[in-house]
């Protein structure tokens, strides 16, 4: 496909500890996985450890750049973000072992070869990490000012993105209380680095990236364009230098829009919508189109605020039982 620069399989550790840089776009949604979806990496990570011949397969990566140093995560950032918080779980591990005055020189060699490995150098001076992986505007002071160096976490005053995040950290490092050394520890680690892969696929700009979500979705791949076109039309205002509170009403529009239909239904009302102000354009060709439509401040927000106005009335289409149709007669409900 025209715009894919690459596409390979790569284990964690090729992926992160090649002094590359991983950036989760500020409009992105937040971390929002649960005990569930842990659990599940969990169980996959045992199966694996029981034998080592096993592998887990991550899924799809989906990534943009234009320098092969710097990546946008368009998808996956769900996925990256959990395995990070995972590795955080094991440097706190280890560091209970040098407190605990366990073979602190090995243990502490460990601590450092993993975190400049897989989390990022850190200045013992400034305290200052340069990271491998930025989190999004919700997400990433937390994430830079206290996990990475692996402070107490805040009860208080948190996000729900950050709420998820400690818990997650929290959740791993319970079960790695399991180990009792730090070379059970290293070779837990050890293991999973080598046996967790991605299909990793690279592109050039947000239009190829949207047309590998198109493709990937066709074959039965589910990937959230939803939150490409969420990046693009926030990205929009952002370059605008915009007030706190445009930032914030755009957020308020797009949950309220995505409340109400789900990521998936939200591609297909974005179409149905498009084509019912425009000229008519094929699936493929919707986000090229709307790039080229919309590209200010103005536009973004009139879009936006008609999408949601008019949500209602695209589930109400599909509904013959809404409370907006009233005292309509059948034969206009459709039913």
């Amino acid at each position: 496909m025209k715009g894919i620069q690459d596409t390979s399989n790569e284990t964690y550790r090729k992926l992160m500890g090649n002094g590359l840089k991983y950036v989760i776009p500020k409009f992105q949604r937040d971390y929002s996985w649960e005990s569930e979806h842990w659990d599940d990496l969990w169980q996959d990570i045992q199966l694996i450890l029981e034998n080592e011949e096993n592998e887990h397969y991550m899924g799809y990566l989906v990534l943009q750049t234009t320098d092969n140093k710097k990546y946008t995560v368009i998808d996956g950032q769900q996925r990256l973000t959990t395995l990070t918080i995972l590795i955080l779980a094991v440097l706190k591990r280890l560091n209970d072992f040098v407190e605990e005055g366990s073979e602190v020189e090995n243990n502490e060699i460990r601590i450092n070869t993993y975190r400049n490995n897989y989390i990022g150098t850190l200045n013992t001076i400034t305290l200052i990490s340069d990271n491998k992986l930025k989190l999004n505007r919700n997400s990433d002071d937390y994430y830079r000012n206290y996990m990475v160096l692996l402070k107490e976490l805040p009860l208080r005053n948190t996000n729900t993105s950050e709420k998820n995040m400690r818990s997650c950290f929290e959740w791993f490092y319970k079960k790695l209380k399991k180990y009792s050394t730090g070379e059970e520890v290293a070779n837990f680690l050890e293991t999973i680095v080598d046996k967790l892969f991605f299909t990793v696929i690279t592109v050039t700009d947000q239009i190829n990236a949207f047309k590998v979500f198109e493709t990937l979705n066709a074959r039965g791949v589910q990937l959230s364009s939803s939150d490409l076109l969420k990046n693009y039309l926030f990205s929009v205002i952002d370059e605008s230098s915009p007030h706190h509170t445009e930032i914030e009403e755009l957020e308020k529009l797009w949950s309220r829009i995505i409340g109400k239909l789900g990521n998936k239904k939200f591609e297909d009302y974005l179409r149905y919508y498009w084509n019912s102000k425009n000229k008519t354009v094929r699936k493929n060709q919707l986000f090229k189109v709307i790039k080229n439509n919309i590209g200010s401040k103005k536009d973004t927000f009139e879009l936006i605020r008609d999408l949601e106005e008019s949500t209602d009335i695209y589930i109400a289409i599909q509904d013959p039982g809404s409370e907006l149709w009233g005292d309509k007669p059948d034969i206009i409900k459709g039913a």
